[in-house]
């Protein structure tokens, strides 16, 4: 049964950088729960760039704890935390092979929906200092996924997730970052993928941008 192995969150912070300073919550710092979940977020947790982060369609992001021993050795960084890649739900036997947009997953009191891939940027790459690793990420569809919220409440570490509706069960994570990153000429997909319910509206508008 899955399990949520940890729970993440930070507010944006200013941190030194020799070339200037920058400003975000990309630093996650792990908090035993129980948290508070609302429709935007764990209360606790904040993004500053609001523009491409946060809001009801990528509420919390969550990620795979079976990708943990596959960077730690590939990045030689034994000691590389849960939180590393910026997720706020840390959750085992949850794969982007397994899960699904549009996902129902209930952990405790808290129900949670599946709207889209992580996209991952360049504050991935300047938190470890490993300028590939963003390109790193897509490439092996190691990328995490955002959940909506749909029902408020509180979430403790150790909690099982549930999955209580799968209304896309063709539409894992895996294969909508490959027609996102790998099939854009594929216009066909992108347009089925385009146009399901439960992605959200900023995958939408780029698929659709696709297909004219």
């Amino acid at each position: 049964m899955p399990r949520l192995i940890s729970i993440q969150v930070s507010l944006p912070r200013v941190f030194d950088a020799p070339e200037k300073p920058w400003r975000t919550g990309f630093f996650k710092e792990p908090v035993p729960g129980p948290v508070v979940v609302t429709r935007t977020g764990i209360v606790g947790d904040g993004q500053a760039d609001l523009v491409n982060h946060g809001g009801p369609d990528k509420a919390v992001l969550a990620y795979s704890a079976e990708h943990y021993p596959e960077w730690r050795a590939e990045l030689n960084l034994p000691e590389m935390p849960h939180g590393a890649f910026g997720e706020n739900l840390t959750i085992s036997e949850l794969t982007e092979a397994e899960v699904c947009i549009g996902d129902v997953w209930k952990a405790g009191e808290v129900v949670f929906e599946v709207s889209q891939p992580r996209q991952p940027c360049w504050k991935l790459a300047r938190r470890w200092n490993i300028r590939t690793l963003p390109a790193r990420v897509i490439e092996t569809s190691r990328s995490g996924w955002y959940l909506r919220v749909l029902q408020e409440g509180e979430l403790a570490v150790s909690t099982e997730f549930i999955l209580e509706h799968r209304p896309n069960p063709n539409w894992t994570i895996a294969r909508a970052s490959d027609v996102l990153y790998h099939r854009k000429d594929d216009r066909e997909l992108s347009r089925e993928l385009a146009f399901v319910r439960e992605l959200s509206m900023n995958w939408r508008e780029a698929l659709l941008q696709r297909t004219g």
